[in-house]
């Protein structure tokens, strides 16, 4: 079946079989064609992958004009990709392609993987390749963001428009450059992948599932791959190169894949690159790339969450460290600036006011249903409450805190990292441990219906879930929910939590804000507001529909399809879909 659906979309495509992959004229010098220039470089002062020395080239095209930026693309496996008699002969490409006006003046960055030379005459030097492309993580991204490209940029305009920079490469190439634009839409939209390796070398057999569970991001995506391509111990390259497919399908990506009927080699490849080019870009002034909403497909939760007219709006700026937002009974948002010792006040009509100075590094915050607001207070070792005026009252004493949850009925659950124990306060003032062990219990949460206790741990996957007794009590826990987490790490990073209506839970994670379905799956990711990491999240507004996030020295918000469950009024949700 999937031979069929791939030689279809082949047919359909119009390029040509096994015996016809040869190069064009597009991939030959033409008479009168004005050429680029190319310059090789060496790169040996790398503080992200420390030690390593690699080469690198930079094709400057013949229409280049100095002081004007020029459009980007960056080739992994850089000397395959520069050579003008080899398979690909980008340089030759760029030229015919920008002559016809088929393609923008672009500057190419042809980088190859890094090498940690030996220190010694006859030891092994160590080869980067692998781990600097196979990693499903954002350091090559920062590799080129903050090396190699400011250095390109000492000598030549290249544009910050992500939308007229590209990244493409060949095989464990291919799937770097699909990394780096996903972590980072924000400076590359344009992917080329040819023969990529979406297998477990590394973790890349994940993408599929991510792009289902993701919320869409600004990308368009070229894939390529041949029927023969590799069948080997971790994995198959041409049944995952079509999940990959079937996922951006269902996730309504811009997105275009030939198939073929060659190996794992760049023969299919380089004779189709000016077309897979005059896809990508789609002419000398390319369109802006769109963010897709998804296909309609069954359980795509992502779309069914989000509003699709409402993005990240920045609430906030200008803290040292943003955490703790909880939302009072009119839908008006809290939160801390921890380093500040300040906890600051939304109105709903947007403006941001200091509520109270002093607050002892409060850090976790929550309203009570008695219209007090409950703070950690780390730096005193305490819980205090204020009144809607800013009376400060001592809850309890003597622990460390981080985040806070409390019950309709007055009781206070709070964790403490330092000494990995979850702490109950009853309502006479009566504090005990509930649950010591999770190896750095975070955020704290109760369900919608306050039967239960959720507490993540930012070392680990899982957000535990335990029933709550008469007395507050836990019982029959289990590490219920299951995150996902980034490739350089076992951690999800989860930090602060909400809940809404539905029974859903919202996690702010390394990943974004990961929102679990009741019976403990993720079941849509919410891209974070911006590269920085995330702290914490709550549902406010007077509707209770909008989504606030903490992010490092910022407030961001967007409003959502879903309302926020609050702590003073427990809520039965529907039940869950199995």
């Amino acid at each position: 079946m999937a031979f069929r659906f791939a030689l279809t979309l082949m047919l359909l495509a119009g390029f040509a079989r096994g015996e016809d992959y040869t190069l064009g004229p597009d991939s030959q010098r033409q008479p009168g064609v004005p050429q680029g220039k190319v310059e090789k470089h060496t790169w040996q002062s790398s503080k992200i992958y420390s030690g390593t020395v690699r080469d690198f080239w930079i094709y400057v095209p013949a229409q280049y004009k100095p002081g004007t930026p020029a459009a980007l693309m960056v080739f992994q496996d850089g000397a395959s990709f520069v050579n003008e008699t080899g398979a690909w002969r980008v340089p030759v490409v760029f030229d015919n392609l920008i002559h016809k006006g088929e393609m923008p003046v672009t500057i190419a960055v042809f980088i190859d993987p890094g090498v940690v030379p030996p220190l010694a005459e006859k030891a092994m030097g160590r080869y980067n390749r692998s781990f600097e492309y196979d990693s499903v993580a954002d350091w090559y991204s920062q590799f080129l963001l903050r090396e190699i490209l400011p250095e390109v940029e000492t000598r030549y305009s290249i544009t910050s428009d992500p939308n007229l920079r590209a990244i493409g490469g060949s095989s464990s190439g291919a799937i770097c450059a699909f990394t780096v634009a996903w972590f980072r839409p924000d400076s590359f939209r344009r992917v080329l992948s040819f023969i990529g390796s979406y297998a477990n070398i590394r973790g890349g057999n994940a993408y599929p599932t991510l792009i289902r569970k993701t919320e869409g991001k600004p990308l368009r995506i070229f894939l390529q791959d041949g029927e023969k391509d590799l069948n080997i111990y971790t994995g198959n390259w041409w049944l995952s190169n079509q999940e990959m497919v079937s996922a951006l399908t269902y996730a309504g990506y811009e997105m275009k894949f030939v198939p073929g009927t060659e190996g794992h080699n760049s023969k299919h490849g380089g004779a189709i690159l000016p077309d897979a080019l005059r896809w990508l870009w789609g002419g000398s002034s390319p369109k802006p790339v769109s963010k897709p909403m998804g296909s309609g497909g069954e359980r795509h939760f992502v779309t069914e969450i989000l509003d699709p007219g409402s993005e990240w709006e920045e609430v906030s700026s200008g803290h040292k460290f943003t955490e703790g937002p909880a939302v009072n009974r009119a839908g008006e948002v809290f939160f801390t600036d921890i380093p500040n010792n300040r906890i600051h006040r939304i109105g709903l009509d947007g403006k941001v006011t200091v509520f109270k100075e002093d607050t002892g590094g409060a850090n976790g915050l929550m309203f009570g249903s008695d219209g007090r607001l409950y703070a950690c207070q780390n730096g005193r070792k305490r819980i205090v409450a204020y009144s809607p005026d800013g009376q400060e009252s001592v809850i309890a004493e003597g622990t460390g805190s981080n985040d806070i949850a409390v019950t309709a009925q007055g009781g206070v659950y709070y964790t403490d990292p330092g000494a990995k124990r979850v702490w109950y306060v009853d309502t006479r003032g009566e504090k005990r441990v509930v649950r010591e062990g999770i190896a750095f219990p975070n955020g704290v949460r109760l369900s919608a219906d306050q039967s239960m206790l959720l507490v993540n741990d930012t070392l680990g996957r899982p957000v535990w879930s335990f029933q709550i007794l008469a007395d507050g009590s836990l019982a029959n826990g289990l590490p219920f929910y299951r995150l996902e987490t980034p490739d350089e790490s076992s951690a999800s990073g989860a930090d602060g939590m909400t809940v809404d209506t539905e029974g859903h839970l919202y996690v702010a994670t390394a990943l974004g804000i990961q929102v679990c379905d009741q019976t403990g799956r993720v079941v849509a990711i919410i891209n974070k507001p911006s590269s920085a990491g995330i702290s914490n999240v709550v549902l406010g507004g007077p509707k209770f529909d909008t989504l606030y996030v903490t992010a490092t020295d910022k407030v961001f918000k967007r409003r959502i399809r879903r309302q926020g469950a609050v702590s003073w009024q427990p809520v039965t949700p529907p039940k869950p879909r199995l």
